[in-house]
């Protein structure tokens, strides 16, 4: 536990950044949590309960629940975003017009915003005035909120531009059960989180679909390559891509029932449209905007990913799930280690 207890911001009260809130005040910083509901604010000074995304746990006193933007960001230096990458430009539109001094802002959001192509890095410098803005951090890693509340270990990354400002993230979060790692890669750190959601949701399909481990863990080996390859194209470090932001992310979100993504998939598998799968999940599931963002990106890189393509159809052009499978298996042959001397080669080109 860290000897400075700073006053820290979290803005979203979902499961993650209630979550990551428990973080802070088992390090003993003071917490200000703030959602848009009332109701939930009420729930959370009254009872220390947010039962609708963390049932079961008990939040630490020295959490506080905000309805008030203001009021939760008065005297802050230190923000964390904890809201869905479609709600961001809205939050952030109300942040600057409230706050006066500089923070620095740390992003949990894991998705890129269809259309702009912007990462949420991006859209955090574009929509917030360079005054009001000290540093940009990304906080990201294999981590289900479910098991963070709960203290399990769990190990993350964070990434800025300013890596004075990611250790200071870094300082704030870390204890035994929540170890911290810094990486300098901020574009490869973003893209690996936000992609892995696509893959996670075709994993969900062949699950859906009963096809079992095989068939899971060779859609994983390809997503990564397929992540790797945009995000290499992109200026990201290929090497973040076997790390925790890559790998680790995409082993967790689709292995396990705590992820939304990875429900979603399964549903769909199941035969449910994109309708009926949203309505079920009651809360955001980012793979499917950003699906259609990776397509976007994957035109106008000029990148090979055939699985976000797939999916794409699958999500926004009413493919039978099944048939996105076989239209996989079917893919013409190629060598395997082809893809890595691709991302090699044109790493080195760039240096």
């Amino acid at each position: 536990m860290q000897g400075n207890k700073e006053t820290v911001a979290v803005i979203g009260a979902g499961s993650w950044g209630t979550a990551l809130a428990m973080v802070l005040a088992d390090n003993g910083h003071p917490v200000r949590l703030w959602s848009h509901n009332e109701g939930q604010v009420e729930e959370i000074n009254q009872f220390h309960t947010n039962k609708k995304y963390l049932p079961e746990i008990l939040l630490p006193d020295l959490i506080v629940g905000y309805a008030s933007l203001h009021d939760a960001l008065s005297d802050i230096k230190t923000v964390i975003l904890a809201v869905p990458t479609k709600a961001i430009r809205e939050v952030l539109g109300k942040m600057k017009s409230v706050e006066s001094s500089p923070l620095i802002i740390a992003h949990v959001s894991k998705g890129i915003e269809p259309d702009s192509l912007l990462r949420v890095s991006e859209v955090i410098k574009e929509e917030m005035p360079s005054e009001l803005l000290k540093a940009v951090v990304v906080l990201s890693g294999p981590s289900h909120a479910e098991e963070v509340s709960k203290r399990h270990p769990t190990t993350v990354t964070v990434s800025s531009e300013d890596m004075e400002a990611a250790e200071e993230i870094q300082d704030l979060f870390i204890n035994l059960n929540f170890r911290v790692y810094t990486n300098p890669d901020v574009i490869g750190v973003e893209i690996g989180g936000a992609l892995k959601n696509i893959i996670a949701l075709a994993a969900g399909i062949t699950d859906g679909l009963g096809y079992g481990d095989n068939a899971k863990a060779a859609l994983m080996t390809r997503g990564l390559a397929e992540i790797a390859r945009l995000g290499t194209k992109m200026g990201a470090n290929p090497l973040t891509f076997s790390g925790l932001t890559g790998i680790g992310d995409l082993i967790v979100t689709c292995t396990s029932v705590h992820s939304r993504n990875w429900r979603a998939g399964n549903l769909l598998g199941k035969g449910k449209n994109l309708d009926e799968v949203l309505d079920n999940m009651g809360m955001v599931v980012e793979g499917v905007r950003t699906t259609k963002a990776a397509y976007q990106l994957s035109k106008k890189y000029d990148v090979s990913m055939p699985i976000t393509c797939v999916l794409y159809d699958v999500l926004f052009n009413g493919k039978n799930a099944k048939d996105a499978v076989d239209v996989l298996m079917a893919r013409g042959k190629t060598h395997e280690m082809e893809d890595l001397v691709n991302i090699l080669e044109e790493r080195n080109l760039e240096e």
